[in-house]
């Protein structure tokens, strides 16, 4: 049975007050069918975002909503494909039945990024990315470890949180003997992941293979158990968590890396590109138009690499003769990556590094920023089961209502691999104000329909990430130079991404070309390069969001200051680019415009 989202009770409950108020003689209300499209429009979105929580719990999970904690939806399977396409149809067609002409702006762009979303969706499904479930960078067995955890979405607060989880593991069972069986028919139709892909993947799973519940990743919540639980209910749910644990969950994880040790590795492929698959360039084109929400070629983008690449050099020879380096760029690069100096000899040092900024970048921000977060947010250490494999830091959105702040995650994996002067540029981007800023603001937006306040767009939200990190000197950190060195690396890496990212997918390039450019055109450690080579063959396309969403950030801005002139307001802008959320890159753009033009 559909649930009724409140707006759609709204609705009914609205027209049947009308109803009451009429004349007998009068004919009865208006079917929906002939509502306002507005009004149309905005409940089919609640329809829609109601519906798929219901088909996807964990999501649910991730925003605050707890209805549906029991389940894990197979999202794997044949069954919840066929229905996941079918909604797709169903409300495109109903979305293109409504006038958009009689809508506001606000509406249009909502109506325009709904129809591009479910356009897409739908051409994603010629490609066979179900078949490829599992690898290093992405997979649901490092995923569920932090869910059981008690550090991720699924709460463990109360006995019907710790009920749901033993529910919600019946779920996972499915889930992953389902993947087992798509990466078989993934074999038999040669599309399978890269072999170094799952060398690294293997230990991730193994490392929840152990001999006791106690020893396992999913006991922290039996130890962490709030202290008001019954005796009775301690007993209770610490049985049924090692049972669970013992007869359930090793015993697949068991099987999951049995069967990649003994049968898949020896059918996954030499080759690390996404263009060596069936439909391989067309499936990366696709991914190409999805991320950066352009119609950028891959060919295109790469130059764009190159090009910014150079440039990029160019600022960092600047850096070289405000320091007094004495050497070229690459002795210079030399010098940043082995020089003690610039590093920790423990990974808590580094944490604890991150933890300091906050205060002083949060009370910097308020010049450049009018509208703020309520939501905090907390810095972590990245798990050691996934560390060696984690790019050097992330960021986990909180719930609407604050009771569960975001996280960035900071990755201390080899100490030595983590240079101080790419502390400020990475805290800029992930927390303040970047991705806290961004996707706090994002989902405490109550005005925006709920596919808008919980989606996304990478090249917007990465894009406004590494534009963040661009504005250190406007906020008032890079005030050491190593530090500024470090922003302009980071940019560096996010336009050597655009060439090897192509390159990989487009040009056929090896894992040990893209290794051989990246150390030639960058002071990057062997630890940091491997793991990030072994990201862009995971998740072709993903690293081209950033630089491509930041340039166009950037152009918007420049248009804006060069229009307005002195009527240009910093804080205006920043208000402006964050306020409805995530959008293509086009439709912000446009947005913009219209708000320069109001200006004027």
């Amino acid at each position: 049975m559909k649930s009724v989202t409140a707006a759609a009770l709204a609705v009914a409950l609205l027209v049947a007050a009308c109803s009451k108020e009429q004349p007998a003689a009068e004919p009865a209300a208006e079917s929906p069918a002939a509502a306002a499209p507005a009004d149309t429009l905005h409940a089919l979105f609640d329809e829609f975002f109601e519906r798929g929580l219901e088909m996807n719990p964990v999501r649910a999970s991730s925003i605050g909503d707890y209805r549906f904690n029991d389940q894990y939806a197979n999202s794997l399977g044949p069954e919840h494909r066929e229905a996941s396409r079918k909604m797709d149809e169903e409300f495109l067609a109903r979305l293109l039945e409504i006038d958009r002409e009689q809508l506001s702006r606000q509406d249009k762009l909502s109506y325009d990024m709904f129809r591009l979303n479910r356009e897409q969706s739908l051409e994603s499904d010629r490609f066979a990315s179900h078949l490829q479930p599992i690898n290093q960078f992405y997979s649901p067995f490092n995923f569920f470890v932090q869910l059981g955890s008690g550090t991720s979405v699924h709460p463990f607060e109360t006995v019907k949180h710790y009920e749901d989880w033993l529910s919600r593991v019946d779920g996972f069972v499915v889930y992953a003997d389902q993947a087992l069986q798509n990466m078989t028919e993934g074999m038999q139709q040669g599309v399978v992941q890269p072999r170094i892909l799952m060398a690294k993947s293997l230990p991730q799973i193994q490392s929840q293979v152990v001999d006791s519940a106690e020893e396992s990743g999913f006991w922290a919540p039996i130890e962490n158990m709030p202290g008001d639980f019954s005796d009775e209910d301690r007993a209770r749910l610490t049985a049924a968590f090692r049972d669970a644990i013992e007869n359930k969950i090793i015993p697949t994880y068991q099987r999951v890396a049995n069967f990649v040790g003994d049968e898949y590795m020896a059918a996954a492929r030499e080759t690390v590109g996404l263009y060596a698959l069936p439909d391989g360039p067309e499936w990366y084109a696709f991914n190409v138009r999805r991320i950066t929400t352009t119609d950028l070629t891959p060919e295109e983008i790469h130059q764009i690499g190159l090009d910014e690449v150079a440039r990029i050099h160019e600022e960092m020879q600047g850096v070289m003769e405000d320091v007094g380096f004495d050497g070229d760029l690459e002795e210079f690069f030399d010098f940043m990556n082995n020089d003690d100096q610039f590093y920790f000899d423990e990974g808590d040092q580094l944490i604890q590094g991150y933890r300091d900024m906050s205060d002083h970048v949060s009370e910097l921000a308020k010049d450049l920023f009018n509208v703020f977060p309520k939501a905090d947010f907390e810095v972590r250490r990245v798990e050691p089961f996934r560390e060696a494999s984690a790019s050097g830091g992330s960021y986990r959105t909180g719930t609407p209502d604050g009771s569960r702040p975001g996280v960035f995650y900071a990755n201390a994996y080899d100490i030595k691999a983590r240079p101080i002067w790419g502390m400020e540029s990475l805290f800029l981007h992930e927390a303040i104000p970047g991705h806290h800023f961004q996707r706090s603001l994002q989902v405490e937006n109550e005005e925006l329909p709920g596919f808008r306040r919980f989606g996304g767009y990478t090249a917007y939200t990465e894009g406004w990430g590494l534009y963040a990190e661009s504005l250190g000197k406007e906020i008032g950190v890079y005030t050491d130079p190593y530090q500024y060195f470090g922003a302009l690396n980071a940019e560096l890496w996010r336009s050597i991404r655009l060439v090897v990212d192509t390159g990989l997918h487009a040009k056929e390039w090896t894992r040990q070309d893209v290794l051989d450019y990246m150390y030639a055109n960058s002071p990057v450690k062997e630890a940091r390069a491997v793991s990030e080579a072994e990201r862009f063959m995971a998740i072709p396309g993903q690293a081209l969001a950033y630089k491509i969403g930041q340039l166009k950030i950037r152009e918007i801005r420049s248009n804006a200051e060069a229009r307005l002139g002195d009527r240009f307001d910093v804080q205006d802008f920043h208000t402006q680019i964050l306020m409805d959320g995530p959008m293509p890159l086009s439709m912000l753009e446009a947005k913009i415009d219209d708000w320069v033009e109001s200006q004027l």
